[in-house]
């Protein structure tokens, strides 16, 4: 072969390179653009989180400084209602403790025992009538009756006087009560063995 021949072998071969070489230069940089497109993608992707993120951040920490604050103003309502929660029953007593003066007055001035009496029996009622309107009431208990955990309180045992006591309550030392249906001093008694 001549020297033209050879070049033009050549060439075609290069040319035929070219085209080869000329797609793999395009997959090249399509690859390298779907990658940009790629990276673009995950760092708005990244960005879109991060700013999701940061809100919810935001949300929580003032959902808890809210909920903090609830909490400090529940508490102090709490403290000032237990200050002042017996404040009605103190005012409704108030009057009861001048009748109870005025009558430890009259009793160094008068020597009449009759009238003493009633004076004391007036500031009685009264009082029992304060209590009771704010829901106090005395139990009801009597000798012979059965022995109840829940209302009395077993001082102690005495041998019984007869045969249908043993297990009853024999004698009631101090009365119980119930304020609103629940027990605030159970009923001292003594119970026959």
């Amino acid at each position: 072969m001549s020297e033209k021949d050879t070049k033009k072998a050549q060439e075609n071969e290069e040319l035929q390179d070219q085209p080869v070489n000329a797609e793999a230069n395009g997959q090249e940089e399509e690859q390298n653009s779907e990658e940009t497109n790629e990276s673009t993608d995950t760092a708005q992707e990244e960005d879109t989180t991060a700013i999701q993120l940061a809100e919810m951040k935001d949300k929580f920490v003032r959902l808890m400084a809210e909920f903090e604050n609830f909490r400090r103003r529940t508490t102090k309502e709490r403290q000032d209602l237990l200050k002042t929660a017996s404040q009605d029953v103190m005012v409704e007593l108030l009057p009861v403790l001048d009748d109870m003066e005025r009558a430890r007055q009259s009793m160094e001035a008068t020597k009449d025992v009759d009238a003493m009496l009633q004076g004391l029996e007036l500031v009685f009622h009264k009082l029992k009538h304060v209590t009771q309107q704010k829901g106090l009431k005395a139990m009801q208990i009597h000798a012979g009756e059965d022995f109840d955990a829940d209302m009395h309180e077993a001082v102690t045992q005495i041998p019984a006087p007869s045969e249908e006591l043993k297990g009853k309550i024999v004698d009631v030392i101090e009365k119980g009560y119930t304020l609103n249906d629940k027990v605030i001093r159970f009923a001292k008694v003594i119970i026959g063995a």
